[in-house]
């Protein structure tokens, strides 16, 4: 009897495509977000903890990328802890990556709507959220190679505008301003300010959050091995430079505390600059919006093609793992993580807890699911580095094991801070894990069930034993 054809995605992306999916994943968190790590850190503590957190996500992209180029999987960091440490390992990286990138959308959804209140003061921003899922999940339903075209034209034009916003504040700018108050209780060496440092983690990540999210791409782009790499090293150097110049632009232009906690802290430090009815001001506000919605587009693509991967390897409902046969896409997926970020738009009596803001806490959510899963990719490097030597490896991480270890050890200190910080968000992540291991647990045969996959297996045969 034959084997049932593979549940297949169709390989059609580019390295620009993919180079703009890594950068247009992430370049929402230029717009908005990372001022949060202002109101815990100020901004001298800030840019420590983003010269600390960049110094982490480089060497991890770096080792990331070996993964990426030997295991070209829609599962991405599940596929590399599955083969590294069969099914459980597989679980824990899949679902921390799920939470990651399904609940990253409604947070920057609601930037979004917050922009888009500054031009129509009487636009509810949640309604502005909603209808920014039905249009992106709409287009992300409509084919690979539509989205992806629309994500990196997007990204490019979001690049330039930041670079406009720099050029546009600079007459502004001033390293007086910027250090004024710079530190967390007064001093450098306080333990506030060393407490801000700590604190302000999850908004430096937030800078770089969701890059990875390119490896679920890998699937669906040609020649892999080649295009992976330089898509990502191009995408984090690029992504090093905009985060850095836009915090540091934006924080020297005035009082920097009266844009700590703003979903729009551009187009209120551009303000400063030009005044309240520049033609500056609406062009940022308007073209501002594709970096944020370069980052929901490209984030949709992220968590349906995560909650394809299981499904099809019997993690979740297998009605998940279904491709339209028209389009080519996950459409069920895509329409699940939509419900589910949406009803988190409309939660802020379940999520504004701990005194911060929604968006802050949907972000630190979001931020959880990313460590751990930077956590287990590294362990799973190391890993596969000892169990298959000899698995081919088109890129390998340089500096091994430097980088990684960097990489891991910068991972475990902040999720222990971030879990210090925010006890009651980690305890509603932690009780989203129990439910999915609930289903883990009692969905063995879904597994058992699932179709072969070589990429997963450790012997690399057709008979693949799963071992719970």
């Amino acid at each position: 009897m034959s084997n049932p054809p593979k549940t297949e995605l169709k390989r059609s992306l580019s390295g620009l495509h993919l180079w703009g999916i890594a950068v247009g994943l992430v370049i929402s968190g230029e717009y908005f977000g990372w001022s949060y790590g202002w109101a815990a850190a100020g901004t001298l503590g800030f840019l420590v903890t983003t010269i600390l957190i960049a110094v982490m996500y480089t060497t991890f992209i770096f080792s990331f990328t070996e993964l990426t180029t030997a295991i070209p999987h829609a599962g991405g960091p599940f596929a590399y802890s599955y083969r590294a440490f069969g099914a459980k390992g597989g679980f824990v990286a899949g679902f921390a990556t799920l939470i990651e990138f399904v609940f990253a959308p409604p947070a920057i959804a609601l930037a979004i709507g917050s922009y888009l209140n500054v031009q129509f003061p009487g636009l509810d921003p949640k309604l502005a959220a909603v209808g920014a899922y039905v249009v992106f999940m709409g287009l992300n339903i409509a084919g690979v190679t539509i989205a992806a075209t629309f994500e990196l034209l997007i990204t490019v034009l979001a690049i330039i505008e930041l670079l406009v916003f720099m050029g546009v504040v600079s007459p502004g700018f001033s390293w007086a301003n910027f250090a004024l108050n710079g530190w967390a209780g007064g001093s450098g060496f306080s333990s506030e300010a060393i407490s801000g440092v700590f604190a302000a983690i999850p908004f430096a990540i937030w800078f770089f959050l969701a890059i990875e999210g390119a490896a679920m791409a890998a699937e669906e782009t040609r020649n892999p091995t080649r295009t992976v790499p330089v898509a990502y090293i191009a995408g984090i150097l690029t992504l090093v430079t905009l985060a850095f110049g836009t915090m540091i632009m934006a924080g020297g232009v005035g009082d920097w505390s009266s844009l700590a906690n703003v979903n729009d802290p551009l187009p209120q430090a551009m303000k400063i600059v030009v005044g309240d009815n520049s033609g500056w001001l609406h062009m940022l506000v308007w073209i501002g919006l594709f970096g944020l919605i370069a980052s929901f587009h490209g984030i949709i693509m992220g968590y349906s093609r995560q909650i394809f991967a299981l499904a099809r390897a019997g993690f979740m409902p297998p009605t998940f793992a279904t491709v339209n046969p028209v389009t080519k896409t996950p459409v069920k997926a895509i329409l699940a993580g939509g419900v589910v970020g949406i009803a988190a738009i409309f939660s802020d009596s379940l999520i504004e807890i701990g005194g911060l803001p929604l968006t802050a806490n949907i972000v630190t959510m979001s931020v959880f699911g990313a460590i751990v899963m930077y956590i287990m990719s590294m362990a799973a490097l190391f890993k596969l580095r000892a169990s298959e030597p000899n698995l081919e490896r088109p890129f390998r991480a340089p500096f091994y094991p430097v980088f990684p270890a960097i990489a891991l050890v910068c991972a475990l200190v902040a999720l222990v801070t971030m879990i210090y910080f925010n006890v009651l968000v980690f305890a509603l992540f932690c009780g989203l894990f129990l439910l999915g291991f609930i289903f883990y647990r009692f969905t063995a045969h879904l597994r058992d069930g699932a179709e072969a996959d070589d990429m997963l297996d450790l012997a690399q045969n057709e008979a693949r034993a799963l071992v719970d």
